[in-house]
């Protein structure tokens, strides 16, 4: 039975129009680098512009692995927790999600799993990149740990950090590596989280 490696990673910084800077192009350019000596079979993009840049940017240094969009990769909040759920510091943050645009994510956060999160079964080993943004991410690393769904909130990528998840039939999936900047120099870590000391 073969085993599924997902790589995620969260697009290359950005500036306020969703563009990839060039600090982003820098980033995705060492992450391509990282990840040049694996057998990648694809290279999976949200649709949104800053993942695609990254996308194209990361296959730079794999030229044999094809790339294409995924939709269910695109920036979503995977499920929207009720009140008694949601920690008093996310008080307000999903203010004005109606229950229609709720349950539209959560089907896209299902549809993401479905389409991802499986082993192979009896196919030989996959590597696939997924270059996408935090909270699908985050919603990823809940389900291999078959976490509450509100769980998703509080877990948080860097731009380009990688994450590992591998999963086999007949076992729970494995987080191998969460948010790992070591392909990255210390001025090109931390980004697309909020200013502050970081070790």
């Amino acid at each position: 039975m073969g085993t599924r490696h997902l790589y995620l990673a969260r697009h290359g910084a950005a500036d306020p129009f969703g563009e990839l800077t060039d600090i982003g192009h820098q980033q995705a350019n060492l992450l391509g680098e990282r990840l040049a000596c694996l057998p990648i079979d694809a290279i999976w993009h949200s649709p949104l512009p800053r993942a695609a840049a990254s996308a194209r940017e990361i296959a730079r240094h794999l030229p044999d692995a094809p790339v294409a969009q995924a939709a269910e990769l695109i920036d979503h909040v995977p499920y929207v927790p009720s009140p008694a759920e949601t920690p008093p510091s996310w008080a307000g943050f999903f203010d004005g999600y109606d229950d229609t645009e709720a349950a539209a994510g959560h089907r896209l956060a299902e549809s993401l799993t479905s389409r991802f999160a499986a082993s192979p079964g009896p196919a030989p080993d996959t590597h696939e990149i997924l270059v996408t943004h935090a909270y699908p991410i985050a919603w990823l690393v809940r389900h291999a740990l078959d976490a509450p769904p509100s769980r998703w909130l509080g877990l948080n990528s860097a731009n380009t950090a990688l994450t590992l998840i591998e999963y086999r039939a007949a076992l729970p999936p494995t987080i191998v590596m969460f948010n790992d900047q070591s392909h990255l120099p210390t001025d090109l870590c931390w980004t697309g989280f909020p200013r502050t000391a970081r070790p």
